[in-house]
Parts: structure tokens; sequence; C-alpha cells
């Protein structure tokens, strides 16, 4: 079972404090991370990604991990309003949906990405909650989570990966 945990904040900084924090929590082994990146909403709306391997020049997620958190990163926090899509994409959004990363997680999500905020978006296959917790509550913000089962992990792996991947 893996937790998608976004903590959103008014201010930059704030939330590359808590980035820093939750690198120090996985250092610890309070928490096992399978992805982590802040997301911060310039002035005029942009959206940029700082992740650790881009502040680290360094990748330590399997392939599977990297394309799994990548499709559920995108489309939970890059992909507002989705309107037309594919048919593969359609189904991952289909996927996620059942797996409780619906359209009102995601706007919420949304919601804490205005102009001039950031959130520090996590994803972990183990949390030791009260520790998680209690090293991040003097940041304050905003806590969104839910979680999402192995079994469903899996699925969306293997639909990542394509029909053809398992012949």
């Amino acid at each position: 079972m893996s937790e998608l945990i976004v903590l959103g904040y008014d201010d930059r900084a704030v939330a590359n404090r808590a980035f820093a924090v939750v690198q120090e929590l996985e250092r610890s082994q309070v928490v096992e991370l399978t992805g982590l990146a802040v997301v911060s909403v310039d002035a005029d709306g942009k959206t940029h990604v700082d992740t650790p391997a881009r502040r680290e020049g360094k990748v330590a997620l399997s392939a599977t991990a990297g394309a799994l958190w990548g499709m559920v990163f995108g489309m939970i926090i890059l992909t507002p309003g989705i309107g037309v899509v594919g048919a593969a994409v359609g189904g991952l959004i289909g996927k996620l949906n059942q797996m409780g990363v619906d359209n009102k997680f995601r706007d919420k999500v949304q919601s804490l990405l205005a102009p001039g905020s950031s959130a520090v978006v996590v994803m972990a296959s183990k949390v030791t909650e009260d520790r998680f917790a209690a090293a991040l509550e003097k940041f304050g913000g905003t806590v969104l989570k839910t979680s999402l089962s192995e079994q469903s992990e899996r699925e969306l792996a293997e639909q990542l990966a394509g029909p053809d991947a398992t012949d």
C-alpha cells in the first residue's frame, strides 16, 4: 500500500523546509519514498516542479516506481481540468478514480496550488504516521492524503507498460 500525501503551503520557503524534513525522515526510515517533489506556482500561474533527483543530480527510483510516480503525479498535479483524452490516458484516469484519486481529490490538490503557493507531494510505500506528522506539524499547511493498494499499483504499472509488455 502506498500513501499519496500532498502538503500545501502559502510560501515556497516553507515548502522547501518541509521537503528537506521529508528527506531527513526517509534517511531515518520514518518514511520509505517512492516519489517526492515540491510543486510551486509562480505569480503568473506557471507550475514548477523540483524533485530530489533534480536537486541532487541522481535518480533512486526503479523504472516501475518512477513511471508510476510520474503518471500519478501528472494526473493529479499537472493535469487540471482534463478534457478530451486518448483511450490510454482515459484508462489510467479511470484506474485512479477506482483507487480513490478521483476528480474531487484532484480538485482539492489544484485548490492548494494557487499562484504564489507551493506543495510538497509525497508518495510513500511506508509511513510511520505519528513520527511523520510530528516532524511536519511545525510547518502548518493543508494536508491531503489518499492510499493506493499494492494491487492497484501493480495494475497501474501494467497499464503503463502496455499490453505487449507481458508477452
